[in-house]
């Protein structure tokens, strides 16, 4: 039997979608070699083509579709799910334009739309996502991009909102947040491809159906979340869109690709994004 590498973060979101494929819930013709790992690492791992399938950042897409196509399955598009630019006094983005702003990691969606949004012009210090607010809050750095659960936590560490960065998307473009996206390497061939987009859909389904078969597996990858941030994170970044991007989450993911594309004033890849 075939083996492949499949990343994903420990993030609920990840654990929830994965957890049937990962722990032989659901019948799988191959064997599984899992590497759980922060969005980060993923981006870099896929960069350097370590990694047969992955979820990585869709700002880290662009750089490797030459080795790599989107599945429509398993990926984080939504809206209400974006990063927030955080700081400890009340500011406006116009306050933090010259700041040092944490960030977690140069590859990532939320660094991508600092960028796009185009008022920052000051330092970003990548650091783990983890360590953004409590960096923020010690003054380390004068605010954060905040990922994940961080939506729901960061007025425990005193914090102030300053932007929603996924809003602010939602209105300049009228589509849904692409975040993140699985990938799979094209030496794979098509069918494999097409395999690995349907059971990561059906291992959703298992879990959408099995939530208390699901849950130990999620919450022991969970960072000691509170169950009841761990529900709310899968029910904020788990949606429709994860069993099928469907062609709305196509549109946004093409106009994403294509503003970093404007921004990094490169042309738009010429090889498929998707599994055909």
């Amino acid at each position: 039997m075939q083996e492949f590498s499949l990343g994903y973060s420990p993030c609920p979101n990840d654990t929830y979608i994965f957890y049937a494929l990962s722990q032989g819930r659901i019948p799988v013709p191959f064997e599984l070699k899992i590497t759980m790992a922060d969005v980060e690492m993923l981006n870099r791992q896929v960069r350097d083509g370590s990694l047969e399938v992955s979820k990585i950042s869709v700002s880290a897409v662009l750089h490797v579709l030459d080795k790599y196509r989107i599945l429509r399955s398993g990926g984080a598009i939504g809206r209400g799910c974006g990063p927030l630019v955080v700081s400890k006094k009340a500011a406006r983005m116009a306050d933090l334009r010259h700041a040092r702003i944490a960030v977690p990691g140069k590859l990532t969606t939320a660094h991508l739309l600092l960028r796009l949004n185009g008022i920052h012009s000051g330092p970003c210090v990548a650091m783990q996502f983890d360590q953004i607010m409590p960096a923020v809050s010690s003054g380390e750095v004068d605010a954060g991009v905040i990922i994940h659960e961080g939506r729901f936590t960061y007025l425990s560490y005193g914090l102030n909102l300053v932007l929603d960065l996924g809003q602010w998307w939602e209105q300049e473009t009228g589509l849904p947040l692409p975040l993140g996206a699985i990938v799979v390497r094209r030496d794979l061939g098509p069918e494999i491809a097409a395999t690995f987009e349907q059971k990561i859909r059906e291992s959703l389904l298992f879990a959408n159906a099995n939530p208390a078969d699901a849950w130990p597996y999620i919450a022991k990858h969970a960072q000691e979340m509170e169950p009841d941030v761990i529900r709310r994170h899968i029910e904020t970044f788990v949606n429709e869109f994860s069993l099928d991007a469907g062609q709305e989450g196509e549109n946004a993911l093409k106009r994403l690709l294509s503003a970093a594309c404007e921004l990094e004033r490169i042309p738009f890849p010429s090889n498929s994004l998707f599994l055909d």
